[in-house]
């Protein structure tokens, strides 16, 4: 069941990304409101556009959330094993973001102030020219 709803989420999650999907919606909302004079702008009539775009709204949020969760996971397992590996990494950064949001703010305000920014941002020209400078 869990790599059902996994595979579903994630082209679910696909598609609604792409253009067709897109073309869908926009074409199903046209479609509406053409319909609009033949149900006379009823109650009803806009009931079933409301009604449709709640649905499909809340059921999407936990497919995107799902596939963004995944997407995550992967990509700090992936950060994990660059940092194990490299060996001037420090492994202690390994896990981080398990911490709540004001230990990792912690964590770069002193990486920071450690590379001599001194907790200010530096310009984007700046991080640009210490990145280049690193070849």
């Amino acid at each position: 069941m869990n790599k059902f709803f996994t595979l579903f989420a994630s082209r679910t999650a696909s598609f609604a990304g792409s253009s067709t999907a897109f073309v869908v919606a926009f074409g199903t909302v046209i479609a509406w409101g053409i319909s609009g004079p033949f149900f006379g702008f009823s109650e009803v009539w806009q009931l079933v556009i409301n009604t449709g775009t709640t649905i499909v709204t809340f059921l999407m949020i936990f497919l995107v959330q799902n596939s963004q969760n995944r997407d995550s996971a992967a990509m700090e397992a992936k950060l994990d094993e660059l940092l194990r590996a490299v060996e001037q990494a420090r492994a202690d950064f390994i896990g981080i973001e398990h911490l709540t949001a004001q230990e990792i703010e912690d964590i770069r305000a002193r990486l920071e102030k450690e590379n001599g920014h001194g907790g200010e941002k530096p310009s984007p020209h700046h991080a640009m020219a210490r990145l280049l400078s690193r070849r």
